[in-house]
């Protein structure tokens, strides 16, 4: 991506790029013509199964107030109990906590290129699969990676976070 197509990106979408393009990540983020605020509307676009998205999901931790970022697979719901054995009890994160901790809205988190970095858990679910799509910073922006990728792009560890099903 050279400087003026990036320019033209909604700033998340630039700043998702710039991180991506400093840690030579091999794919850009496009953008869809339809929104994809969820799993299921962003794996719809992109004609793969739900499961291969990989959502991130914001939690706020009590006891510091510090966002808590959960990457997850598309199908699978994450279980708090199992976040709170290892990160420390957490609750929901408004719309506006959200916006300020990551820099991004709702429906357009991305796994990185935070405002402020969060404390990052990414479940082993998305290892089932070779590829997956992340939100890049805006609802109608992702971009492709191998599940490894997460761990190496936001150096979080991953873990058992999610409900049977």
């Amino acid at each position: 991506m050279c400087g003026s197509e990036l320019k033209a990106l909604p700033e998340g979408v630039q700043r998702v790029a710039q991180a991506l393009q400093a840690a030579g990540h091999p794919h850009m983020p496009v953008m869809l013509d339809d929104a994809a605020r969820t799993a299921q509307q962003a794996a719809d676009a992109l004609g793969i199964a739900v499961g291969q998205i990989a959502k991130s999901i914001i939690f706020r931790r009590k006891s510091d107030d510090a966002a808590v970022l959960v990457i997850t697979s598309g199908d699978r719901r994450v279980d708090e109990k199992k976040v709170d054995a290892l990160v420390g009890k957490t609750g929901r994160a408004d719309a506006e906590f959200v916006k300020a901790r990551t820099g991004f809205s709702i429906g357009g988190v991305s796994p990185l290129a935070h405002a402020q970095p969060p404390v990052t858990l990414i479940d082993r679910e998305l290892l089932r699969f070779d590829v997956v799509w992340a939100a890049a910073g805006h609802p109608h922006g992702v971009f492709q990676l191998r599940p490894q990728d997460l761990q190496r792009l936001t150096g979080a560890p991953l873990a058992d976070v999610v409900q049977q099903p």
